[in-house]
């Protein structure tokens, strides 16, 4: 029981100390790994991280800087590319291939896999679905709970399930202002 009691109050300690420093309580296993030592470790760019429950399957290219959330999937198994300064909000999940056409064929067809690239800049809010072979480009924003199934060009605002442009991002004296579409 000694143990259980060093752990528990390890547990306590370490939330008390996130709650203070950083206004936020944590699941234990997120307090206890160095989100920016797991990223080095993949071999992600300096000043990237990524938290201890996001999966990461295949080779994901990681540029600087990069935040990728709790609860992501990271699938580079038909290769991923992440430029510099992007967030890959909670609940993410960017694949890189599929096997719907292997089930429904028993297995006569392979496992389709195709590589994601996603440019600098890019923001994706909290539980965005990215499929096989979509590109999304620089500077462009991706709305919460988007399904994105086809190419976002440079500068773009992408909502909605099939995701579809609804706006786009540009600059004023170096801060970023959105126009919507009518």
């Amino acid at each position: 029981m000694a143990f259980y009691e060093q752990v528990i109050n390890l547990q306590n300690e370490l939330d008390d100390a996130f709650i203070s420093e950083f206004k936020r309580s944590l699941p234990f296993n997120e307090t206890l790994f160095d989100r920016w030592e797991r990223a080095k470790k993949l071999g992600f760019g300096d000043n990237s991280s990524i938290y201890d429950s996001a999966l990461v399957f295949g080779e994901a290219k990681v540029g600087t800087n990069v935040w990728i959330g709790p609860n992501t999937i990271i699938d580079g198994s038909g290769g991923l590319t992440i430029g510099n300064f992007c967030t890959i909000s909670v609940g993410v999940h960017i694949y890189s291939h599929d096997n719907v056409k292997q089930t429904l064929t028993s297995g006569k067809l392979p496992i389709e896999r195709a590589s994601v690239q996603i440019g600098n800049n890019v923001y994706i809010a909290p539980n965005v679905v990215i499929t096989k072979g979509v590109n999304i480009g620089s500077f462009s924003v991706i709305g919460a709970h988007a399904f994105v199934n086809k190419n976002v060009p440079d500068y773009s605002i992408v909502m909605g399930q099939p995701g579809k442009i609804v706006g786009s991002v540009s600059f004023e004296n170096q801060t970023p202002v959105f126009t919507y579409n009518q």
